[in-house]
This record gives structure tokens, sequence and C-alpha cells, in this order.
């Protein structure tokens, strides 16, 4: 936040809040840019032969017992549950080209930019 301000010129004196600088910046919300970079690599791994290890390893199931608890959080899983908030499937991820996966609409910006602009 600190290099945000001082890009814009701005002090912590002059008590403006830190949203209304990253919307005048165009800073995009880092759980954005995961997503983003996750897409990019399944696009990739789906767009290989069905014969090289990168695309195999996405249906691989390994043996054995998991460890007692919370299961611990997986690549893939990651993945569906992008795909699940933004309504994409399976082919549309695939195919998407890295310019047109930012084009697609994020929930909640709008209503951050109309409190903002109040």
């Amino acid at each position: 936040m600190r290099m945000l301000r001082w890009m814009c010129g701005v002090t912590r004196i002059d008590k403006i809040r830190k949203q209304k600088i990253k919307v005048s910046l165009k800073v995009t919300p880092v759980t954005e840019k995961m997503w983003s970079t996750r897409a990019t690599w399944y696009g990739r791994v789906m767009r290989r032969e069905e014969s090289l290890v990168t695309r195999r390893m996405l249906n691989m199931f390994v043996g054995g017992k998991r460890s007692s608890g919370r299961p611990k959080k997986r690549w893939m899983d990651c993945v569906k549950e992008d795909m699940r908030v933004k309504g994409l499937d399976n082919d549309m991820m695939g195919e998407m080209s890295g310019r047109e996966r930012h084009d697609v609409p994020t929930q909640g910006l709008e209503e951050e930019e109309d409190y903002l602009n109040e």
C-alpha cells in the first residue's frame, strides 16, 4: 500500500481510503490474479495431448490412506471451484486465451466501484 500511495503522491495524512487509491490505479485484486494464473495453466494442460504426463496426471488416482482431519486443498479442487463461481465449464476454460480470460466479468466489483464513487 505504501508504494501505491507513493505512486499517487498521497500520504496517510491526506486520509484517502486505500480502496479509492486501488481503484484509481486500477489494481487487480490478488484473488483475481490467482484465478487468472490457474486458468492459464489449466488451459495449457488441457490443450496438450492425452498421452503426455501433465495431462495424464489430472485423472490419476493415488491409492492409500489420507491423513485424518480436514483434507488438504488440491489444485484441481481450486480449478473446479473457480469454474463453478465464474459459471464456466471445462470446454470454455480450456479454450480461452489469456486475453479472453481477463475479460470475464468479476462478481462484486461494480458494487465496490459504486461505493467508492459516493
